[in-house]
């Protein structure tokens, strides 16, 4: 690799941390608590004041639960398959679709059955930037937005800006499976209805 390659690899390393610190929802506090590494090499490391080093990438490869080379955006070796390592959070399993931490994030989200005797209460619902996408699979998943309160089959989808209040549920007796597109920044998807030029 060549200085000026490595160079703009590393460069990178502040971004990507801040995103992938967004996404999984984790605090500059609580990331300082589970690697050691104090709050202020962590803020200096995610705006590019610090060098990135091994000693500091390690604990954080380790806490966050990916790859190396993920961390750094090391360029791919020509293996084109995702080595998704599911992990899970509030009770749900999510599976990463993509490798990649900028940008568009992907995920298959399997949510297990709903316990007995709940049903119609009141879900709770929190705000975010960004905007997101979901499919449905199999089951059928609840979704509060906002003052609406609706439910989604399979083969059915949804988009919404996540600064509105929303949350979600399963609202069968099975594991509800969906897929969710996610852009931190606010990224929309854009849909083609038909063939360009028709």
């Amino acid at each position: 690799m060549a200085d000026e390659d490595l160079t703009e690899v590393l460069t990178a390393v502040g971004p990507r941390l801040r995103a992938l610190r967004r996404t999984r929802g984790t605090t500059l506090a609580q990331l300082s608590e589970t690697t050691g590494i104090s709050l202020s090499t962590l803020s200096r490391l995610e705006s590019g004041q610090r060098k990135p080093t091994l000693e500091l990438l390690l604990p954080l490869a380790k806490a966050y639960g990916v790859q190396l080379d993920e961390l750094v955006g090391a360029p791919a070796t020509g293996d084109p398959r995702v080595h998704p390592r599911p992990f899970t959070r509030h009770g749900q399993t999510f599976i990463p679709l993509t490798r990649y931490l900028g940008g568009l994030h992907a995920y298959k989200q399997i949510m297990p059955p709903r316990p007995q005797g709940s049903g119609d209460e009141p879900l709770e619902q929190r705000v975010h930037e960004g905007y997101e996408w979901l499919y449905v699979l199999s089951g059928r998943l609840r979704l509060a937005l906002g003052e609406h309160d609706l439910v989604l089959a399979a083969g059915e989808a949804a988009e919404f800006d996540t600064r509105t209040p929303h949350g979600f549920a399963n609202a069968g007796d099975q594991p509800v499976e969906f897929l969710s597109l996610f852009g931190a920044q606010g990224e929309r998807i854009h849909v083609r209805a038909r063939p360009a030029g028709t």
